[in-house]
């Protein structure tokens, strides 16, 4: 049977989402590792989205077959136990076999959370990106819709990507700041290697007032990654949820911790 799981997870001590033979720290790694005790057989999983080293999640899901027979309870509960305290499993459900974590997608939302103040966090260091600049989040804001919309986004993708094709659909693109707190939201069909954070760069550099709001369109317009801003860091960064065809019945995630109850 084909088993559909949420999990969330603290990148900050993992190397990436995806196994790699000489890394054995990353979330794939560890998920796999739960289930297959849960299981009592192999279990190798499927993501809805890689995400980098540093990266973190409250929307990851992912499917896997298994002839082993659980509950979804069992599947939580026994899995959690053998997980690492920054990996959870939050919810479990058989789905059909039509169902796939990755191709079955029809958007993905992430978020980066800046920390903006003079002063660095004790609490929020590896869960946000501080900027210790004062940035305009309007101007930001203005900036980003640019970039919303069908487009090549060769500029905002990291050179060594491997996509076949630069061209992605942005569905939206927000910025909003809560206080000390400034976040970037983006909706899109699906996303490149390093994208949201090539687009937090750009962001940054015009809300610090060292490039205009215009700067963001022509990156875009140049299709090349060498004329783009500066990779912002990944600690901001949270996988916030996949939207599927609503026949599946996937569950929506929980808020990005410490936003929750902020308004959109």
């Amino acid at each position: 049977m084909r088993i559909a799981v949420g999990v969330e997870y603290d990148g900050s001590g993992f190397h990436g989402w995806q196994v790699q033979k000489h890394e054995p720290a990353t979330v794939q790694a560890a998920l796999e590792a739960a289930l297959s005790r849960v299981a009592a057989e192999p279990v190798r999983v499927v993501c809805a989205g890689r995400t980098d080293s540093g990266v973190h999640a409250v929307g990851q899901v992912v499917h896997f077959d298994t002839t082993a027979v659980r509950t979804p309870r069992n599947w939580i509960l026994g899995s959690n136990v053998h997980l690492p305290d920054s990996v959870a499993v939050t919810w479990a459900q058989t789905v059909d076999d039509a169902f796939h974590a990755r191709f079955a997608a029809v958007s993905r939302r992430y978020r980066y959370m800046i920390l903006n103040r003079p002063t660095r966090s004790g609490l929020l260091v590896g869960r946000t990106t501080w900027v210790h600049h004062a940035l305009d989040a309007e101007r930001m804001h203005e900036a980003g819709q640019a970039l919303v919309g069908e487009h090549d986004f060769s500029s905002y993708r990291a050179i060594g990507c491997q996509a076949k094709s630069p061209v992605r659909t942005l569905h939206s693109l927000s910025v909003h700041r809560h206080g000390e707190f400034i976040e970037l939201a983006v909706h899109a069909n699906a996303f490149l290697h390093h994208m949201i954070r090539n687009i937090a760069g750009v962001l940054i550099a015009i809300g610090r007032g060292d490039q205009s709001p215009r700067w963001a369109a022509e990156v875009l317009e140049h299709r090349d990654r060498t004329l783009g801003g500066v990779t912002a860091p990944p600690d901001g960064l949270y996988f916030e949820r996949v939207h599927y065809p609503e026949r599946f019945d996937i569950p929506a995630p929980t808020a990005v911790p410490f936003r929750a109850g902020v308004a959109d």
